[in-house]
């Protein structure tokens, strides 16, 4: 089988978890012997920027589809509403059709709902800035569109996890969603080395875009009750965003500046070694899809503690591979980095656990396992297949 994979941003060239996913998928489905192609940016595939994108990868769609002729084309977030329209009108301007899929990570719409003031019963911890209220205004809504339509052209709609599958079901009134999980571990600059556990002294790790959404004013509330009971306690948090300045001020009246650094965007590599050396990772978020670093983290023993938001806790188990805590509540949180803190034995159990059960679950051969048991039985019931060749 020929699959087309299209999307906008993709490793190393890009730190996006969606484009990552594309190649893990990629690997796992080649690995089954499908002759797998990517399209994305660049001289191969669609010119000029990220922004443009949509538009700019129709050339370079239509000539894949002649020359490589695919008998499935899979799609990506809203990115992929022109490609969509592109393969739906081959079915009246050329035989054979290639099958569409399409793979959303998050709901747009529930994107939009969490862009909100962040409170603690009825004290405030945070409110978006002027850029996350564009983002709620202006472009989300477009891709509220562009998410549905690529929905409702595909022949098929997938997502990382029962939640967001629900949620999107739901928001763009679509009959039925699968499921084909984000995994981790089938790339070349995948290192799932592991730091002996004396040697995990870098504190607690944050990873992830500084937006509202991920909740890391509740964590920095959270390590400011900590120090109470633990004054060496560190945090490091790494990536940019929206709400970078507002941490910045955020980390001085807490009167954390000793205690917490934000690092901005760090390389892959460094990623990596922060994941090795750290005690524990912290997902503070309000909303998520299934965020590729917990995953990441959890595949080098590192123990995740983590919002009972999204698909999350379909990948971390509470008290087996990580501590689940409610969003918005500073206080559990640093109940549960307490524990970390205070009993590393258990930590390193957790940590442990979570490595087994990324082998178990979440690697390539799992994710091409599920998406071919998800789109084969279409291809089948379809004279476009392979076998109609």
């Amino acid at each position: 089988m020929r699959v087309l994979l299209v999307a906008n941003t993709l490793p190393p060239r890009d730190l996006s978890g969606v484009g990552e996913q594309v190649l893990q998928l990629a690997s796992g489905l080649r690995a089954d012997g499908h002759d797998v192609e990517i399209l994305g940016r660049g001289p191969d595939g669609a010119p000029g920027p990220k922004l443009l994108f949509p538009l700019t990868v129709s050339v370079a769609f239509l000539r894949r589809l002649q020359t490589f002729r695919p008998h499935v084309v899979q799609v990506h977030e809203s990115d992929g509403a022109v490609v969509a329209m592109l393969a739906r009108t081959m079915a009246a301007l050329c035989h054979p059709r290639p099958l569409l899929v399409a793979l959303l990570q998050v709901s747009y719409i529930e994107e939009i709902r969490a862009v909100r003031t962040l409170r603690v019963g009825d004290r405030v911890l945070s409110r978006p800035g002027a850029a996350e209220i564009r983002f709620r205004f202006l472009k989300a809504p477009l891709h509220v569109v562009l998410g549905c339509l690529t929905a409702w052209l595909a022949d098929a709609v997938l997502a990382p996890s029962r939640v967001t599958a629900d949620e999107i079901a739901r928001d763009y009134g679509i009959g039925s969603v699968g499921i084909v999980p984000n995994v981790t571990g089938g790339l070349d600059w995948d290192d799932a080395g592991t730091a002996p556990a004396e040697l995990r002294d870098d504190g607690l790790l944050f990873v992830g875009r500084l937006r509202i959404r991920k909740g890391v004013e509740v964590l920095l509330h959270a390590v400011k009750e900590l120090r109470s009971a633990f004054p060496d306690v560190r945090l490091s948090i790494v990536g940019d965003g929206e709400q970078r300045l507002a941490l910045e001020a955020m980390v001085r009246d807490l009167d954390l500046g000793t205690v917490v650094r934000i690092l901005g965007r760090q390389s892959p590599a460094e990623v990596r070694r922060l994941l090795a050396s750290s005690r524990a990772l912290v997902v503070p978020s309000i909303y998520e899809g299934m965020p590729l670093v917990v995953l990441e983290a959890m595949e080098r023993s590192l123990p995740v503690v983590a919002s009972a938001v999204s698909g999350i806790p379909e990948v971390v188990v509470d008290g087996e591979t990580g501590w689940l805590v409610s969003p918005e509540d500073p206080a559990r949180l640093a109940a549960a980095l307490g524990e970390v803190l205070a009993n590393s034995a258990e930590a390193r159990r957790r940590g442990a656990a979570g490595r087994l059960r990324v082998e178990r679950y979440f690697r390539p051969a799992h994710a091409a396992r599920q998406w071919q048991r998800l789109v084969l039985p279409l291809l089948d019931e379809s004279t476009e297949g392979p076998a109609a060749e």
